[in-house]
């Protein structure tokens, strides 16, 4: 599915859902579950509340996914539209056992599919959550800093390497064992499982 994103400058100015809100609520634990995530803001005149309904499916451990939908109304036109989607959610083992989730970015960009593995989705001015290289966000100086410390923008980092790699990889596997170019991705995404328990606190405090 393709849709054409507007750019928008920081992730502060987003709606977000966060894979460890989900974790921390037992959304992944194995059995469909839905309820609604809202968001409260402040302006000038006064206060303003918004929500979107989720819905795990976790009942096919080989095709798990997380549903949203919502109703949006035209700020020009007061059109009410209807969505209703689904992004695809994958793991990663963790260190200290069991599996990590992920959100799989559906979307296309610039005529180019997405599917980054990420923590977190945003809706930015687009009518979707998406990944923050798909609304081309970015954080606001105070917080970028606090990030690298915590390991957020580590995790960042890291992500942007294993795409740069994966741009280039022909074979995962050869003969039954991993590539070179595998190999160092695999490294890759064990540097991001340490850096995750940080980077995971930090994360829970900005959503």
């Amino acid at each position: 599915m393709g849709y054409q994103y507007q750019s928008k400058d920081t992730v502060e100015d987003t709606r977000r859902l966060t894979a460890s809100f989900l974790r921390k609520h037992r959304y992944f634990d194995g059995v469909n579950r839905g309820g609604t995530v809202t968001w409260t803001t402040s302006g000038a005149w006064g206060e303003h509340k918004s929500g979107v309904s989720i819905q795990t499916l976790m009942h096919d451990p080989d095709k798990q996914e997380l549903r949203i939908y919502y109703t949006q109304t035209d700020k020009h036109t007061d059109e009410k539209k209807d969505f209703d989607y689904r992004i695809p959610l994958t793991t990663s083992p963790c260190n200290y056992g069991g599996v990590r989730y992920w959100f799989v970015c559906p979307w296309y960009k610039n005529g180019h599919y997405c599917g980054r593995r990420v923590a977190v989705l945003y809706k930015g001015n687009g009518d979707y959550f998406a990944c923050r290289h798909c609304y081309n966000l970015s954080y606001e100086s105070r917080n970028e800093w606090k990030g690298a410390r915590s390991g957020a923008w580590a995790i960042m980092r890291i992500e942007g390497k294993i795409e740069e790699i994966e741009k280039t990889m022909h074979k995962r596997y050869y003969q039954g064992k991993p590539t070179k170019k595998q190999r160092q991705v695999m490294k890759l995404e064990r540097q991001i499982n340490n850096s995750w328990p940080a980077a995971e606190a930090w994360l829970a405090d900005n959503s």
